[in-house]
């Protein structure tokens, strides 16, 4: 009997569309694989361009209408990059499968190839990310950091005309894209910590759907879950539901995951930094990240965060 085809829903970016397409190829591989399509999907995200991504509601405005898709039967899966999706699924849905975990790493694009210490005095650089204009203005306090939204080839071209004297994304979607060759410098995690679980592909499925998480299991990396595990359990317990400018980064070594964490204010004047080791399962990594997490608000996470949400301010070339 054949089994019954699956069809993924993604959205339509380049790196969105290659991440989907991936998984499908990883699934296609396995024996008896059925057949698998894509389906594309726009999500608030998407379609409030304009709009910085700060304010724009919750954290699911990259994923939140393919969730629902998948929740009403239109779709098989779900592909995110993982640091898209809320750290508290939907109800009836399951992350079936995180995939091996790409480089971490934030990545420095700047219009004339200078690494961030070298950036002329005042330079201007784009990102969307509260976490990434907290680290740039605890390294670079004399920088102009302004608002960037839009695709991966649609922000480099921004660069290249001379909008920006540089700007920061994501090193492995770069890589997946086939656009390494315009890094400029990979940015330090000590320094420059990066999302949490930036690097990874998580693909989700209904929770009852067997058969589809069967297929998923094959495609779980079992380090990578832990580590995301650790680092999402810390937001879990930070976020609230809004942006934090909070980077973290899991590693998981034998029987041990071990968790850094940076939660910095948004003008880059102070930062709060823990780092701990816990038992490399799931259940000790959430519970890692949650004392993590309990640390960093004893010694003042909260009232750091509560600021930031008291006054943020983003300026648009």
């Amino acid at each position: 009997m054949n089994a019954a085809a699956l069809t993924i829903g993604t959205r339509a970016s380049a790196l969105a569309l290659w991440q989907a397409q991936h998984v499908a190829e990883l699934i296609r591989a396995q024996p008896g694989a059925p057949p698998v399509a894509l389906q594309h999907i726009s999500t608030q995200g998407d379609l409030q361009q304009q709009v910085p991504l700060w304010q724009v509601g919750g954290r699911a405005f990259f994923t939140r209408e393919i969730d629902r898709a998948l929740l009403d039967g239109s779709v098989s899966l779900a592909v995110h990059s993982l640091k898209d999706l809320p750290t508290r699924l939907e109800a009836g849905l399951a992350l079936g499968a995180t995939l091996a975990r790409a480089d971490p790493r934030d990545a420095l694009i700047s219009f004339d190839g200078k690494p961030l210490a070298r950036l002329p005095a005042g330079a201007r650089i784009g990102t969307s990310s509260l976490r990434r204009r907290a680290f740039l203005a605890r390294l670079r306090p004399d920088a102009v950091l302004l608002e960037l939204r839009g695709n991966v080839p649609t922000r480099l071209e921004r660069l290249q005309h001379g909008d920006y004297d540089a700007i920061v994304l994501a090193a492995a979607g770069l890589a997946r894209l086939g656009l390494s060759q315009h890094v400029s410098e990979y940015l330090d995690p000590e320094t420059f910590p990066p999302a949490v679980a930036q690097g990874v592909i998580g693909v989700c499925a209904r929770a009852q759907d067997a058969a589809t998480l069967e297929w998923l299991r094959g495609l779980d990396d079992a380090p990578t879950r832990i580590a995301a595990e650790a680092e999402r359990a810390l937001l879990a317990r930070l976020e609230g539901g809004c942006q934090v400018p909070l980077g973290a980064l899991a590693s998981v070594a034998g029987n041990t995951v071990t968790l850094a964490a940076q939660v910095c204010a948004l003008d880059g004047a102070r930062a709060l930094v823990a780092r701990a080791d816990g038992a490399a399962t799931p259940q000790g990594a959430r519970a890692l990240g949650t004392q993590l997490a309990e640390e960093l608000l004893a010694r003042g996470a909260a009232r750091l965060i509560g600021e930031l949400r008291a006054d943020v301010g983003v300026e648009e070339p």
